[in-house]
């Protein structure tokens, strides 16, 4: 061990997708700083063919030789000892997808980051929740862990504005650089900080998100059609119930009947919704590849003052 590797900051990094390895990139890019192992979830099939994908996190540790661990649950038989074994200054959690138990809470400061501004948005899907709401702002949140859901006391936070188009992966790209940049400093600075309790009676939780969430009918606001577009980019995006999804779309001005068809031009299809409108440039009908929305309004032979389902 070289001289100097005493004082390093030793940490056991607990993570699992994007957001969380962007974290991880920057830890393990400190001079003082040490990640002896990293836990992550299991390994889940994706796309069609159920390919079975590691999680980003994992990659990323195991292309620098850091130990890589992916318990079913925390509460598993040795799990604690394990993790106890590493000797962390310090157990850093970002978007890690399990609650940790009293155990693990125990062995050193566990230390979270949070993406919102606690304690509003307690839960799985605080980015989400943000754009669902249509927020103006959001930030993440440094917070000591305790027995509870995103409880904890505060050690900092940063804010982040929230642009009106602004869509998810946009804002979890952002987010995930304000958190990367909060944590090393909060671990260098942890015994000067003065944690902050949260207020109880304002916090807000939110859920995991199924496939269901994506199920929209003209019917709603376009505003509120909107915000889940913006919200449920990428999976599990926004479809009606005839399965047809809508997969760009802006908002526009214009009214009349849930889903009349207002105009059609060379690039977009503008709809009517229960408040508003939305132009429509990007769809994709049940089992077929998507495609641009005029050639689909053509293609079905419909035209204004027709219905879209």
């Amino acid at each position: 061990m070289e001289s100097g590797e005493l004082n390093r900051i030793r940490t056991v990094y607990m993570g699992t997708p994007e957001y969380a390895d962007t974290i991880l990139k920057v830890l393990l890019a400190q001079k003082d700083m040490e990640v002896a192992a990293v836990y992550t979830q299991p390994d889940k099939p994706v796309g069609r063919k159920k390919v079975l994908t590691p999680p980003p996190v994992k990659v990323t540790a195991e292309g620098v030789g850091v130990p890589v661990h992916q318990p079913r649950s925390l509460r598993d038989e040795g799990v604690a000892e394990e993790i106890a074994g590493y000797a962390p200054d310090f157990i850093v959690v970002a978007a890690y997808g399990q609650i940790l138990p009293r155990q693990i809470l125990a062995i050193a400061p566990c230390i979270n980051l949070h993406a919102s501004l606690l304690p509003r948005y307690r839960g799985a899907s605080p980015i989400q929740e943000a754009l669902l709401h249509g927020d103006s702002i959001t930030g993440v949140t440094a917070m000591r862990m305790e027995e509870g859901l995103d409880s904890g006391p505060m050690l900092a936070w940063t804010v982040r504005p929230i642009t009106p188009l602004m869509r998810k992966n946009e804002l979890f790209e952002k987010l995930s650089e304000d958190a990367a940049d909060l944590t090393p400093r909060i671990l260098r600075d942890f015994k000067k900080l003065r944690p902050l309790p949260q207020c109880d009676a304002d916090a807000t939780y939110c859920r995991k998100i199924t496939r269901a969430d994506g199920l929209i009918s003209f019917d709603l606001p376009a505003g509120e059609i909107y915000n889940r577009f913006r919200a449920y980019e990428g999976w599990p995006g926004i479809y009606l119930e005839s399965g047809l999804k809508l997969l760009e779309i802006e908002p526009a001005e214009g009214s009349g009947r849930p889903g009349e068809i207002l105009a059609v031009d060379d690039e977009g299809v503008t709809v009517a919704c229960g408040e508003g409108a939305l132009r429509i440039t990007k769809l994709q009908p049940p089992s077929k590849k998507a495609m641009d929305a005029p050639s689909y309004i053509r293609g079905k032979r419909l035209q204004v003052a027709d219905l879209l389902v």
